[in-house]
């Protein structure tokens, strides 16, 4: 199954260059529903973030820019990743050099990115891997030279540093808890971390044939799973793992064929896989099935990323040579809340009715005489009671 695609790459207001990376920004709103935005980091000539307005009725991003801001001049500047606080109001952007931050101030229908002060961020090099906890206290970036870093957000402090996690970071993830940290390497090997404690606690067991390349925490908060993709020689699958004893309890072939990278829905529902050749799907997580594929998406080149909207069945995904790609999910729709509220109120109503049914057609006792015919007195006084002599007639 292939949904809708929308290429997202031209625009002559973008100011040119390729879309090297992309993040969703949800906004989220003090009154009314949150405001859905996406983050492009542009390539070319003059790098640069921009953020784009999203239509969630028709599914499209505005491909104007509301706002946009220049990284730099040269090659070294151009943004490798991108990675978007929760609240919606900060980003960050890795390069070459090390990584940039920036503020997002949202004002009716205009956006200003502005750029922060970040100096323990600034000079790290490139680095392959950063995200935000889904609480958004903590930070970690994991680097081309196997050096990881793990912040306190927003104060900065260091909560773990160390310079040899791996050889070289290949993916990363946090739990929803907040409490771990899953990393792998381009050796196959991948480490948990626990984060307050500041230090590894196990590595995932493999055989020695077998390399752990991609890793994602599962996010409906009712299943504590970690999702990895283990290759063998040309063969792939996606193992589950708990994580309340780190143990293995099954896997999967799902894409068929070498995965560059994976990402999972904000509820959790959806795994996606996007493989080497341009080809992603979408998985359902209960049942561990394929509900969507979308072939030569990107045309023969890896997908470099995938993410999933935080308020649509809808992700976009990137790749080097062709940029961005927005698709609509061939999925079932999700229910709403007014639906659901609906439901309650029909349950409701049809059995007030059942009860009306049953009630006036049933023999009830409760069924007493009315109206005139209704006696005024107890049966009792009327038939036992012997009449009262008028001089024993009490006062």
């Amino acid at each position: 199954m292939a949904g809708g695609s929308v290429e997202l790459d031209a625009s002559a207001a973008a100011g040119g260059g390729k879309v090297a990376c992309a993040a969703w920004i949800r906004r989220r709103e003090e009154k009314g529903p949150a405001r859905v935005f996406a983050a492009y980091g542009r390539a070319g000539p003059r790098p640069a973030i921009e953020v784009l307005g999203f239509d969630s009725k028709e599914c499209t991003l505005n491909p104007v820019p509301l706002a946009r801001a220049v990284l730099g001049e040269g090659p070294a500047d151009a943004p490798r990743g991108i990675a978007v606080h929760p609240a919606g109001d900060e980003l960050v952007c890795a390069t070459a050099k090390g990584c940039r931050l920036f503020k997002l101030i949202f004002e009716d229908f205009t956006v200003r990115i502005i750029p922060r002060d970040a100096s323990p961020l600034e000079s790290v090099g490139p680095q392959k891997c950063l995200t935000f906890s889904t609480d958004g206290t903590k930070f970690a970036i994991g680097g081309e030279d196997g050096h990881l870093r793990i912040f306190r957000w927003p104060s900065m402090n260091v909560l773990l540093d160390e310079p040899k996690a791996h050889r070289s970071f290949l993916d990363m993830d946090i739990s929803l808890d907040s409490e771990f940290l899953v990393s792998t390497s381009l050796d196959g090997s991948a480490r948990i971390w626990k984060i307050d404690e500041g230090a590894p606690l196990v590595n995932l067991t493999r055989l020695p044939e077998e390399k752990i390349e991609l890793c994602r925490f599962s996010r409906d908060g009712m299943k504590p799973f970690l999702f990895c993709t283990v290759a063998k020689d040309t063969k792939v699958v996606t193992v589950v793992w708990d994580i309340s004893d780190w143990k293995r309890i099954g896997y999967k072939k799902l894409l068929g064929k070498p995965i560059s990278t994976l990402s999972v829905s904000m509820d959790g529902k959806y795994l996606a896989l996007g493989s080497r050749d341009g080809d992603f799907c979408a998985v359902d997580v209960k049942k561990m099935e394929v509900c969507h594929w979308s072939k030569k998406i990107h045309l023969g080149s890896p997908v470099s990323s995938i993410e999933f909207c935080p308020t649509e069945r809808a992700v976009i995904s990137t790749s080097r040579q062709w940029g961005a790609e927005l698709t609509k999910l061939d999925v079932p729709a999700d229910w709403k809340e007014w639906q659901l509220w609906l439901v309650l109120l029909a349950l409701f109503l049809a059995s007030a009715v059942l009860f009306y049914i049953f009630y006036e057609r049933s023999d009830s006792f409760w069924k007493l005489p009315s109206g005139q015919h209704q006696p005024s007195k107890p049966w009792s006084v009327l038939k036992e009671s012997p009449p009262v002599p008028e001089d024993q007639t009490p006062w």
